[in-house]
């Protein structure tokens, strides 16, 4: 089953945004996943795009990162293009 959105390169910015941001702020896919309460896995399968991620999940990931997630939104917005379509 081909997943439309796998390919899409507006959902690929989303995680590029959100794992440039744990990146900068020196946190491992395993600190990510213990501040969250998941498995290392979940953090893992988002980042490969493996897992979709959802906007209370993109919330939490960046209150654990300890960004406000209107910032966060803000880089998302910056990288996607100004017209997009989903």
């Amino acid at each position: 089953m081909h997943r439309k959105w796998v390919a899409s390169p507006y959902y690929r910015a989303i995680i590029d945004t959100v794992k440039a941001a744990r990146l900068e702020a020196g946190i491992s896919q395993r600190q990510m996943a213990q501040r969250l309460g998941k498995p290392p896995s979940f953090v893992n399968k988002i980042e490969l795009i493996e897992r979709r991620i959802d906007l209370l999940e993109f919330i939490a990931f960046a209150n654990a990162m300890g960004i406000p997630p209107a910032v966060l939104m803000d880089r998302l917005v910056q990288a996607l293009p100004e017209t997009f379509e989903i």
